[in-house]
């Protein structure tokens, strides 16, 4: 499942407007859209590694700004999408990142930005407790950037020696990821 996937995105990253579509996906996802970048931007990488810097940039910018609305959603409209929050699996990560908030305020947003965390949750999150906007930008930026310019480094430096691995290894680096988020969230309500 996750190599057809991989070999779906890897055509995408090779048509003419791919960067227009990988700014957008960042933008989206930062906000509402449930698909991370890093499926488009890997792929682009491999096909261009001449600009794999210029494509971490754009992803993060992009990623960035899509947080921004994100923040926006929460600050000024939490009461409206809050019903429909509720109702789906993003409530409890929700909760989870008010949490953070109030445990690690700069650094949650931080950590969110860098991590598979859904990055989506917790700018809104930002928003609704009002965190100071200038620090969540930099949070952001900060996070955001060191993980986009990490992938596009890795797979730059790796090229299609790590482009054949990582499409062999596709379903067992899927599932895996999978089952270890799995078990950090059951480890997570276990112990609180």
């Amino acid at each position: 499942m996750f190599q057809k996937l991989y070999d779906k995105a890897i055509q995408w990253s090779k048509h003419r407007h791919a960067g227009k579509y990988l700014a957008v996906l960042s933008f989206a996802e930062s906000s509402f859209f449930p698909i991370p970048p890093d499926v488009m931007l890997a792929p682009m990488v491999l096909a261009q590694r001449q600009k794999a810097w210029s494509l971490a940039l754009m992803t993060t910018i992009a990623s960035v700004l899509g947080g921004m609305l994100g923040y926006a959603i929460g600050f000024f409209a939490f009461d409206l999408i809050q019903p429909w929050l509720e109702t789906t699996h993003y409530w409890s990560k929700y909760q989870l990142a008010e949490q953070w908030f109030h445990d690690w305020g700069f650094w949650a947003i931080f950590i969110a930005g860098f991590s598979p965390i859904p990055y989506k949750v917790f700018t809104i999150a930002a928003g609704t407790l009002s965190m100071l906007f200038l620090p969540f930008v930099l949070a952001s930026f900060i996070g955001r950037g060191a993980r986009f310019f990490l992938v596009a480094g890795l797979l730059s430096w790796g090229g299609e020696t790590l482009e054949k691995k990582l499409r062999h290894y596709m379903d067992i680096i899927g599932w895996g990821s999978v089952i270890l988020l799995t078990i950090g969230v059951a480890i997570y309500k276990y112990l609180y």
